[in-house]
């Protein structure tokens, strides 16, 4: 499946299974899959929520700061892919 960069994990809230992620391109939305992969990370999944501010928000842009909940441990750095549909 393509998929399409659009940010970076900036930190991991392992208590709560939180990942910061700040959005450098694109867009994401609740609904949408992404891909996190980095040097020992690589995960797929849906997303079911995202907060910006400690508020829900259906989508996020570009420049936004946002939290999603996660099923594994990710890392800083780690790159997050937004997968496309074909």
């Amino acid at each position: 499946m393509p998929e399409e960069q659009i940010g970076r994990i900036s930190h991991y809230f392992g208590k709560i299974e939180v990942a910061a992620i700040e959005l450098t391109d694109g867009s994401l939305a609740v609904g949408d899959t992404i891909h996190i992969k980095g040097h020992t990370t690589d995960l797929t999944e849906k997303v079911d929520s995202i907060q910006i501010e400690h508020e829900q928000v259906q989508s996020a842009k570009k420049g936004d700061s946002i939290g999603i909940k996660v099923t594994d441990h990710v890392r800083e750095h780690d790159l997050v892919y937004k997968v496309l549909p074909d």
